[in-house]
């Protein structure tokens, strides 16, 4: 069988602001959570920005976006997916009005797009949240931070409703669980932190996003407004029916935040588990009308499986995207020992198309490791990964089996397609990227662009509509 990949399928990359743009500090822009994490998702907090933040510079995106949204379009994408940074739009987040400097930032970003026949995606919410939000609210805890994202959301739609079609309201936002203050800028230490606050901040931001829907398809009609999720499909260890339930219930930690996006309502297993743990959320009379509107469609990112057991307590972790659970014996893992597992992307799909249906968008998936930058035959400075394409293909050719399957996939963003500083390491020495940017761990480097090997593959088969894969 042939794979086939639908007509007008949305081939591209994607990246966040904070990863990529740098100039934390330039054009009015206020601090965000991210700007006080130097070492990543494990790392401590900082009171203020420091030196030794990869991300104040990120890759230099902030002034060098003409030169890689035209090498974006050299390699064909169809869509681009980015995140406007929330504290560029309003620095401390409880503004009234806006940062023009700000909004015409992603102005002449979007325009650059539009010039190459690129759709932007954008994320509105991406692990950026201001900080001075996190600091004097605790974050999502505090239902204020309701109010201040749907004045943000209601700037950004009213200023990009011609510009910008696909929207996504939070990126990974089960990721709270595990990472509070990246996911939701809560600043109580993840230690100390309730579940009660925890599962109010959750439900201030179902609620937020619920209201960002709402918006959207008022001020954009056309627009098509997603939830994005982290998915992490999980697999028995054995069939031993307690490691069945135990999976079961894990994976249902998960598909809450989707179940609650996709149809309005919290599932019947989440109001058991609130019984259980004490948990009170804390509603307001309008909340269940406005959760009633719900997403387009359902976007995720993809990285790893993993298993669960009833006996977990007593096994290793893996490593995970944030989230790891018990090490599966079948499969290989990556330099940073997240498991490579392409047909669980096939697997994750069903799932989620056969509990919602509603189309689905991939914008994240992606291998991160280190490359070594050399010069070839024809004297170009490259990067020789071949392991990527290896990695890409088969994930790809997953993603062309669940369409066969049935499911409706709207497109495809490889994850970090130029070289950006990591999330959960804060590293530029994990790499993502069809285009290598010449920066390092210790500050150093032109930010010269190269292209990978990686690039010209993916061109190809963006040309081919996906034929050019290999079984």
């Amino acid at each position: 069988m042939n794979l086939q990949f639908p007509d007008g399928f949305l081939w591209g990359g994607a990246v966040a602001a904070n990863q990529c743009e740098g100039a934390y500090n330039e054009d009015g822009k206020g601090w965000s959570t991210q700007d006080v994490a130097p070492e990543g998702i494990k790392g401590p907090i900082t009171e203020v920005p420091t030196d030794n933040n990869m991300k104040l510079i990120g890759i230099d995106f902030y002034h060098r976006y003409k030169e890689d949204i035209k090498l974006f379009a050299e390699m064909g994408f169809k869509v681009f997916r980015t995140s406007i940074a929330w504290s560029r739009i309003f620095p401390n987040g409880d503004e009234l009005e806006p940062n023009e400097q700000g909004l015409q930032f992603y102005d002449d970003l979007f325009d650059e797009c539009h010039k190459y026949g690129i759709e932007p995606l954008v994320t509105i919410s991406h692990y950026e949240t201001p900080l001075h939000l996190s600091k004097q609210y605790n974050g999502w805890v505090n239902r204020k931070l309701i109010g201040f994202y749907e004045r943000y959301a209601r700037t950004l739609f009213t200023r990009y409703k011609d510009k910008v079609k696909y929207w996504l309201t939070f990126n990974e936002i089960n990721s709270i669980l595990e990472e509070p203050f990246m996911s939701g800028g809560i600043y109580t230490p993840k230690q100390d932190l309730s579940k009660q606050d925890l599962y109010q901040a959750i439900h201030h931001e179902f609620v937020a996003s619920a209201l960002a829907v709402k918006i959207g398809h008022e001020l954009a009609p056309n627009a098509q407004i997603g939830c994005m999720v982290l998915s992490m499909p999980t697999y028995p260890l054995t069939p031993n029916p307690d490691d069945v339930i135990a999976t079961m219930e894990y994976e249902h930690k998960n598909y809450f935040f989707a179940d609650v996006h996709a149809r309005g309502i919290y599932p019947g297993y989440m109001k058991r588990y609130f019984r259980e743990n004490n948990i009170n959320i804390h509603m307001e009379p309008e909340d269940a009308e406005i959760l009633r509107h719900t997403v387009d469609f359902i976007s995720f990112s993809y990285y790893v499986s993993t298993c669960e057991s009833g006996a977990s307590s007593q096994l290793g972790e893996s490593e995970g995207n944030l989230m790891g659970r018990v090490a599966n014996p079948y499969l290989k893992t990556s330099e940073w020992g997240w498991h490579i597992d392409p047909q669980g992307i096939r697997y994750v799909m069903n799932m989620f198309y056969d509990r919602y249906q509603k189309p689905l968008f991939v914008v994240e998936n992606g291998l991160g490791a280190i490359d070594k930058l050399i010069t070839n035959d024809q004297g170009e400075k490259t990067v020789e990964d071949d392991y990527r394409i290896d990695y890409l293909n088969d994930h790809l050719v997953q993603v062309a089996e669940a369409i066969a399957d049935g499911v409706e996939v709207i497109g495809y963003t490889s994850w970090g397609c130029i070289d950006l500083v990591s999330a959960s390491t804060a590293q530029l020495k994990k790499r993502y990227g069809f285009i290598y940017v010449d920066r390092h761990d210790d500050g150093s480097g032109t930010l010269e662009r190269y292209r990978k090997k990686s690039f010209h593959w993916y061109k190809d088969i963006i040309s081919s509509n996906g034929q050019t894969l290999q079984r």
